[in-house]
């Protein structure tokens, strides 16, 4: 079972439900307190992390979710050297909007993301890239809609890709919502997160598992609109997690690298049979990391036969 739900508002004792800081708390908080949460698929289970400390975990295979944010675009993360966990920093070079490096960086990699050398096929381990790209959702917990708004960042395979049956990444589920009659928004139902066991890496797919009620609709547009909302999309993992930044920018030219830093975010490099030389412009790695091109399929109706309500439509889904 899961332990999330200790931290929930609902189970605070009625003389901790006004509470500050005392004075105990803040001699044992000399670095400060960082309240963003985030929610982590390292080594294939869903960790809740708070300052970049593990929490809670959750046994199951899945998780239900509402997803009551997400960034308008594909953002980039690149780690010039291998992870250690005992001197954890934030990114070399990262993109919010998947085309410039962000203002912060002190040494850009590149002045566009496009033609980078980070972002050639060879560049990363085998022949994946340096720069990865990732998605960030803000999420609440479906049993605690009214709770924390916590972050996910989702690799590239867990994004991109094809359907299979049932089982869709995010911009494939995404599709599947919209094209229903009428459309179905993401923020407006129960989303069910369950990793895929024939991965090897972490991988998760995506399937609604019903709508939500009147009031925890009205609880999720609020939520969409917090401050935590607007941070979990727009911050990357480091950020969230107040890890300091690298401490020696590096700007490198196309050489293969150490796994990222963030590789417990990331999947692990396709095999190959030949180690792919980088080239001289950049150029499309496996179909899974990176956006894809598809023509939209002929639109299906959400409302089975002989059924017109609302509430009806997602008990005809399959959750799994």
């Amino acid at each position: 079972m899961s332990n999330i739900a200790l931290f929930s508002p609902a189970n605070v004792p009625a003389f901790a439900r006004n509470n500050e800081l005392s004075d105990t708390a803040k001699a044992l908080t000399v670095g400060g307190v960082n309240n963003s949460k985030r929610i982590s698929i390292k080594g294939g289970v869903f960790r809740l992390l708070a300052g970049g400390k593990e929490i809670a975990t959750v046994d199951e295979r899945f998780l239900d979710v509402i997803i009551v944010k997400a960034a308008p675009k594909v953002s980039r993360v690149f780690y010039a050297k291998s992870y250690d966990s005992e001197n954890v920093t934030g990114p070399d070079c990262s993109s919010n909007d998947g085309e410039r490096p962000d203002a912060h960086i002190k040494t850009p990699q590149n002045s566009a993301c496009h033609n980078c050398p980070q972002n050639i096929a060879g560049s990363g381990t085998g022949n994946t890239r340096a720069c990865r790209f990732n998605q960030r959702l803000a999420v609440v917990l479906e049993n605690n809609p009214e709770g924390d708004v916590m972050q996910l960042t989702l690799p590239a395979t867990s994004v991109f890709g094809k359907e299979e049956g049932d089982k869709r990444p995010l911009q494939a589920y995404a599709r599947y919502l919209a094209l229903q009659n009428p459309p179905i928004n993401p923020e407006q139902i129960v989303t069910r997160m369950k990793f895929d066991t024939k991965s090897e890496s972490p991988k998760l797919h995506f399937a609604p598992t019903r709508w939500l009620t009147e009031d925890e609709y009205a609880i999720v547009k609020n939520q969409s609109e917090s401050e935590d909302a607007k941070r979990a999309i727009q911050q990357n993992v480091a950020q969230i997690d107040g890890v300091k930044p690298a401490a020696t920018p590096l700007k490198l030219e196309g050489k293969p690298l150490a796994a990222p830093a963030e590789e417990e975010e990331d999947a692990a490099p396709a095999p190959v049979a030949k180690a792919a030389k980088p080239k001289a412009k950049a150029v499309p790695v496996e179909a899974d990391d990176e956006p894809e091109v598809r023509k939209e399929p002929a639109k299906v109706s959400a409302v089975p036969a002989g059924k017109g309500k609302l509430s009806d439509i997602v008990s005809d889904w399959d959750d799994e």
